[in-house]
């Protein structure tokens, strides 16, 4: 047995393979409760021996340049750069067998900041300060949310703005510099319209990944994604075309480098089966019972089986609710989250193709044209992040979606994660309760 281990930055997160069986991947704060917990959870089992996600030394001579303290090295048996953690999460996970190009794109690991890799070796890199994700970081706090935790806010402010060529001429000298403590120094350069900005800087996250991935499909048409930044999901609806299998591990960030660590020391292909790789919640669920308070009640929660390992509430951890109402104030005053913010789709894989078009997966990767007019899940740009649910979903998620769909003629469902602004997933039965007592709303 190999353990990963990512923990020290944010999003701490452990993960147990046994040859090519993931046995389980956790996310620490799902545990101690606290949103990105940079910490391991003391009650976690660690066996076998252990991989740590990035090179210690590596990494403190960066800290040194930027002036941090040195820190102290955690002791384990292996060792794994950054950028690889998170291109092995990915590349052992893979759905096809045709060698991969890997493209990783965060804010920093040791000192890389944007990395392709090809064999299994690193070929090309940028290296900090200049980085894509500490860019788009820093306006994430420019506007006044929160860095490495907001940035998809950011993401769907974009749709609110307009793209304009004074700010991102502004933007891309902010690039030239060392954005590490944030831009909030350059507010004559970026000014106050905030949905502008976030239009603005999205538009060169997407030149500069797409000039990225030019370089990465000159050594495969094949394609393994993977770091924070591999979780903006418009731009990623821009590079898919680009490629003939795209492939990012549903936990692209720092937790998934748990994963990937592990894998990287194991050096095999993993029996991928899904993300619900988390704390079980063992009892029974009726789908058709869920449908019926669907129908009746148009909102409730879920918390049954294994918990996603990832930022998305895929079915197992979610807030469902009726599409074919206008219920994201509802939704959105209970998960305390600001008014405008969108709401995703999960959908029957077979009528996904009816009701949108574009790029589509299982893990809500993308953003594809809505071709419907349930205003619920779809946002301002007329998009949505479609989650399609197939046949063979692990999730209780299809069941409850195909008795929805016999009861109405809906096919799918509004989806979000089931927590509030600020606070982690719903982990256990005790977090489940206290969500349903706080908001009113029935848990299954």
């Amino acid at each position: 047995m190999i353990t990963g281990l990512s923990y020290g930055f944010h999003d701490a997160a452990i993960a147990t393979i046994d040859g090519t069986k993931i046995i389980e991947c956790h996310h620490a704060e799902r545990f101690s409760r606290i949103k990105n917990d940079r910490h391991l959870w003391s009650g976690f089992n660690i066996v076998g021996e252990t991989a740590y996600y990035e090179r210690p030394f590596l990494k403190n001579t960066r800290r040194l340049f930027a002036g941090q303290s040195w820190a102290k090295k955690p002791e384990h048996d292996h060792y794994v750069p950054h950028h690889w953690s998170h291109a092995a999460a990915a590349y052992y996970t893979r759905p096809f067998i045709e060698e991969p190009v890997c493209v990783v794109i965060d804010a920093i690991g040791e000192w890389d900041t944007a990395s392709i890799w090809w064999n299994k070796k690193k070929v090309w890199s940028t290296r900090y300060p200049r980085s894509l994700g500490l860019l788009y970081s820093a306006i994430t706090d420019y506007v006044g949310l929160k860095p490495m935790e907001d940035e998809y806010i950011l993401m769907g402010m974009a749709a609110y703005g307009k793209h304009n060529f004074t700010l991102q001429y502004a933007i891309q000298d902010l690039l030239r510099t060392n954005l590490h403590k944030g831009c909030r120094w350059a507010y004559k350069e970026l000014g106050q319209n905030y949905n502008d900005l976030a239009a603005t800087v999205q538009t060169v996250l997407e030149e500069k990944i797409i000039e990225i991935m030019a370089i990465a499909r000159q050594y495969s048409n094949y394609l393994c994604y993977g770091g924070g930044v591999a979780l903006n999901c418009v731009a990623n609806s821009k590079i898919r075309p680009m490629f003939k299998e795209m492939w990012i591990f549903p936990s692209p960030g720092d937790s998934g480098s748990a994963l990937g660590a592990a894998a990287a020391i194991n050096n095999q292909m993993l029996d991928w089966q899904g993300p619900y790789l988390g704390y079980n919640i063992d009892r029974e669920i009726n789908p058709k019972e869920v449908a019926q308070h669907l129908v009746e009640h148009s909102i409730c929660g879920v918390a049954n089986g294994r918990a996603e390992f990832g930022p998305r509430a895929l079915g197992n951890r979610s807030l469902l609710a009726d599409c074919t109402l206008p219920i994201n104030d509802t939704v959105n005053t209970i998960k305390k989250r600001e008014k405008f913010r969108p709401f995703a789709p999960a959908i029957l894989s077979e009528y996904a193709d009816k009701y949108f078009e574009g790029p589509m997966n299982e893990y809500m990767q993308f953003v594809a044209k809505a071709k419907h007019d349930y205003r619920s899940v779809t946002h301002v740009d007329g998009t949505s992040r479609v989650q399609i649910v197939k046949a063979n979903c692990k999730s209780i998620l299809r069941p409850i979606l195909e008795e929805y769909y016999e009861l109405t003629g809906c096919p799918m469902l509004l989806n979000t994660s089931l927590n509030i602004k600020g606070q982690p997933l719903v982990n256990d039965r005790n977090d489940a309760e206290a969500f349903s007592k706080m908001n009113r709303v029935k848990v299954f």
